[in-house]
């Protein structure tokens, strides 16, 4: 049941995209055979992972972090948005709609630029993914241990969460939007040409370095002007 779930208030501290709301856990609960055990366990753990199969609720299309982040940050710059969006140890996770896992990648292999995506997870029916926990980790406790110069204390940084699991976009409706395959293969191809065109500008300096330093500079080298010349058509 939903009223298992506590809700939190909108704070500058909990943002609404960092955290399932009540809604939003009903519908990951949905993609379960079990519903009701889905939320019991939340209720009883809301700051664990779980795993939910795929293929009813949502597919989930998987992808590495750089490439990842630029698909949504296309999504949202020049798209309709994107769904729910998770980062899960190195990786985000892009829910979709069902059917998306099977029909994204037969369309990629049409793409011009299919070469510059790198390879996806696609998991879809039959599959099952780690989702984050429903809340956001407490921020970590200060550390007790002196300060010393072989043990100085620092502050926790973004980097300190990478290998972690959190929301990026988490759900907060009971049938949220859901990207298609060709939303997603529009975002792949607009996510792809900047890494193309960096590589392609990075290969095309290394061609052209050597004719650009030597431009200005005659064909043959100059002879030397303190050297002995001798001439060849004398012979003894």
């Amino acid at each position: 049941m939903s009223d298992r779930l506590p809700d939190l208030p909108r704070t500058p501290a909990h943002p609404a995209t960092s955290y399932v709301t009540l809604a939003g856990a009903d519908w990951l609960a949905s993609a379960s055979p079990h519903p009701d055990d889905m939320h019991a366990l939340w209720a009883l753990h809301p700051d664990a992972p779980s795993v939910l199969p795929c293929g009813t609720a949502f597919d989930v299309i998987n992808a590495p972090a750089l490439f990842g982040r630029r698909m949504v940050d296309r999504l949202w710059s020049a798209g309709p948005g994107s769904g729910p969006v998770a980062a899960h140890r190195g990786r985000i996770l892009l829910f979709a709609a069902p059917g998306t896992a099977q029909r994204l990648p037969a369309l990629l292999v049409w793409e011009e630029w299919a070469a510059a995506v790198p390879p996806l997870l696609c998991h879809g029916s039959g599959d099952a993914v780690t989702i984050p926990p429903l809340h956001p980790h407490p921020a970590p406790a200060a550390r007790t241990r002196p300060r010393t110069a072989a043990h100085p204390i620092t502050a926790p940084t973004d980097d300190d969460f990478v290998a972690g699991s959190r929301w990026l976009v988490a759900p907060d409706v009971r049938r949220p939007w859901l990207p298609g395959p060709d939303v997603l293969l529009w975002a792949c191809v607009r996510a792809a040409r900047p890494a193309a065109g960096e590589a392609g500008e990075a290969a095309g300096q290394t061609r052209v370095s050597a004719p650009a330093q030597a431009r200005g500079k005659p064909i043959f080298a100059l002879p030397d002007q303190d050297a002995n010349v001798f001439p060849v058509s004398r012979r003894r």
